[in-house]
């Protein structure tokens, strides 16, 4: 059974919060035994890796109480992890990345996890997805390999940080540029040795961007190793709109492009689904809700929720609360429609949004009348809640 955690910024951070509660209270989570994450999921997915290394987890994410575990999630949302970064080295970054992506993964070191990817448990198995823009592949970083199955792989005991794994997995651009990789090097079988051309010249360094370039949704790892897909979607990362400008012309062509393959994958994915080929649930951040099922109406979403940015930000305490009522009412109406075989559940409890006092939507429509923009000064001063 593998759970995919789609890129977005903490919006999908605090989506995902909502929706794999709703795993837990059915007991869906424990027999996941992979994890596969892009960007804002890879940031969800690292702290609870955290917590399994933690407590010493090899055989399943063994949660008894869900909250602890939320606390952790909605603490890293506080944090601002892209204007310090982005800030200091704007004048250079894309003549010279390493430096902000580098300031990028020692924030998330200090505020959500300092571990080592040869610490992740054996079960379940997590893998963070980055796009390795040199091959235009997707790059995986697991507990025993790293690497694309273009570049090549690094096997064995792998003692990089967690954190630049997640680094790579969300240095979205333009605020990052990419995070070179070593120099003309791949990986294969444990070592590392230069690649050749044609023309006996190395091949370039492998650099690295937000796995949302290549895969937002996180199934390439798992989607053919597994039965059971539980894939949660926090929303494009990337959307610009059509524009008089050149510079967001050309982002709006890439950003077609990048919405033509997400939608291919969510295609054969259902088609997968309805053939009975793999069995599971998605859910999506802008999908409609079901007809009676408890959530938001789609007015609030269309008008207020979805507009939310995908960001690194701070996130208020009412941000945070909403978004994480949002992913758990509409996995658990997909849940509660899946037809799932051959899993041994407990009874489940009636589903109930994590913080009922947000549900009034004329209060969060107020909360999140400024969620759309990306600079706000009190925000960014930490002066909302």
């Amino acid at each position: 059974m593998a759970l995919c955690l789609s890129g977005g910024g903490y919006r999908a951070t605090l989506f995902h919060l909502g929706a794999v509660r709703r795993l837990h209270e059915v007991g869906l989570l424990r027999q996941v035994d992979a994890v596969s994450s892009v960007s804002g999921g890879s940031i969800f997915a690292a702290v609870l890796a955290d917590l399994a290394i933690e407590r010493g987890w090899e055989g399943g994410l063994a949660l008894d109480d869900y909250e602890p575990f939320a606390e952790r999630v909605r603490a890293v949302t506080t944090h601002d992890l892209r204007t310090g970064p982005f800030l200091r080295h704007v004048a250079w970054n894309w003549l010279e990345p390493r430096p902000r992506v580098r300031a990028f993964e020692r924030l998330l070191a200090e505020h959500v996890s300092s571990r080592r990817l040869e610490q992740l448990p054996r079960a379940p198995r997590f893998v963070f997805c980055a796009t390795d823009v040199t091959h235009g592949a997707s790059w995986e970083f697991a507990r025993d390999r790293v690497g694309s199955y273009r570049a090549g792989q690094l096997r064995g005991g792998i003692a990089w940080p967690l954190a630049r794994a997640v680094a790579a997995s969300a240095c979205f651009p333009p605020v990052f540029g990419p995070l070179p990789i070593g120099s003309a090097a791949v990986f294969r079988g444990g070592r590392i040795r230069r690649r050749l051309g044609a023309d006996g010249a190395a091949s370039p360094r492998v650099v690295l961007s937000d796995g949302g370039v290549y895969d937002n949704l996180g199934l390439e790892p798992v989607w053919k190793s597994h039965d059971t897909l539980f894939v949660s979607d926090g929303g494009a990362t990337f959307d610009f709109q059509a524009s008089s400008n050149p510079v967001r012309r050309l982002l709006r062509y890439t950003s077609v492009a990048t919405s033509q393959v997400r939608a291919l994958r969510f295609r054969m994915l259902y088609q997968r689904l309805r053939a009975g080929q793999v069995q599971g649930a998605t859910w999506s951040l802008r999908v409609p809700a079901d007809d009676g099922a408890l959530g938001y109406s789609d007015g609030l979403r269309e008008s207020a929720i979805e507009q939310i940015r995908t960001d690194l930000d701070r996130f208020t305490a009412a941000e945070q609360q909403i978004l994480e009522n949002h992913g758990y009412c509409v996995a658990a109406a997909r849940l509660g429609a899946a037809r799932l075989t051959g899993l041994t559940l407990p009874p489940a409890p009636p589903p109930r949004p994590p913080h009922p006092a947000w549900m009034d939507e004329q209060r969060a429509a107020a909360a999140l009348r400024l969620s759309s923009r990306r600079m706000v000064p009190a925000r960014l001063l930490g002066l909302t809640r």
